[in-house]
């Protein structure tokens, strides 16, 4: 078997010790030399420290966000230095206002005095920020008054609401920004999502911000109570006397044996009272169109809880002899 050659470029135990003690010593220098540095003074840097906004959050709000730093220049300390770029255990520079909705920004140069006093030992040579910008605005509330959002809800067939809707509370309680508040209407759209009702409805539904709104609006009460009764309309027909009112000798129906038919839709709670009634298709000749000398049927009596009345035929045609 032919013997393996070692590689001559393998680095001997020896040198490899002389190695390490220079790496050793280059690290210890350059670890000397940056601690011997940081110790002196006189050093400038440009940093973004961190800054506080502070204000009565029970009568403001924030409508975006607060400035978080302020970007300034100081001079100090090495170590104080090093501490401030990287934020090393540094306090927030707290910045209170006192009606934050009166003004949207704040000149830096009003800070530079307590700012200086709060960075000692390290000195403030100057503010790069001209002005710190935000939109704080006062909190109000208002009432609104639920109603029922129309596309959350659908009626089966013939069947309708009747009396008004009630809800408890009777009215909501919004609150957020003035700005928000003074846009918003005077209702607040519930949504009821039941589909083909047919019956009477009593729901508690949960009250929520539209997402449009945000964060920035809440709503005091967690629900609402909804009532609501409905009814059905029932389908029915019914054949037409006819009666002649000013009609002349000479003047009769193009077709004197027809017959008129109402189709209607009828509040079931007034079914028993429709019976007892007798219907008339009433021809008032006073009242023809001259033009095409037809004459419009009218339906007596037609009493309110009757729905989509239809009249076939509604307009007849008169024969002059």
């Amino acid at each position: 078997m032919p013997e393996t050659n070692k590689s001559s470029q393998r680095i001997s135990p020896k040198k490899l010790s002389n190695l390490k003690v220079v790496v050793l010593c280059v690290a210890a220098a350059t670890t000397f030399w940056i601690l011997n540095a940081l110790n002196k003074d006189d050093y400038n840097t440009i940093v973004d420290f961190p800054v506080e906004i502070i204000y009565d959050q029970n009568q403001f709000v924030s409508i975006s966000g607060l400035p978080k730093t302020l970007e300034i220049e100081i001079s100090g300390n090495g170590w104080d230095l090093l501490r401030k770029y990287f934020s090393f255990n540094s306090d927030a520079y707290p910045i209170e206002l006192n009606n934050p909705a009166s003004t949207n920004y704040l000149l830096t140069a009003d800070l530079k005095r307590s700012l200086g006093e709060f960075l000692s030992p390290t000195q403030l040579i100057s503010v790069l920020d001209d002005s710190l910008k935000f939109n704080i605005d006062k909190i109000k509330s208002i009432k609104v008054k639920p109603v029922l959002d129309s596309t959350s809800f659908s009626m089966a067939k013939n069947y309708r609401v009747i009396d008004q809707i009630t809800y408890n509370p009777e009215t909501i309680t919004l609150y957020g920004p003035s700005s928000i508040m003074d846009t918003l209407s005077g209702n607040f759209k519930i949504p009821l999502d039941e589909n083909r009702i047919n019956k009477s409805i009593e729901k508690k539904i949960s009250l929520e911000v539209p997402e449009e709104m945000g964060n920035l609006v809440h709503i005091e009460e967690e629900s609402i109570l909804v009532k609501l009764e409905v009814i059905e309309f029932l389908e029915g027909n019914k054949r037409l006397k006819i009666k002649k009112l000013n009609f002349p000798n000479s003047v009769k129906l193009t077709n004197e044996d027809v017959v008129i038919m109402i189709s209607y839709l009828v509040d079931e709670r007034k079914v028993s009272e429709l019976k007892d009634l007798e219907f008339e298709a009433v021809l008032d000749y006073y009242k023809r169109n001259k033009e095409d000398s037809t004459i419009a049927v009218q339906v007596k009596p037609m009493p309110g809880y009757l729905d989509q009345v239809v009249v076939s035929p509604d307009i007849l045609k008169l024969n002059y002899e």
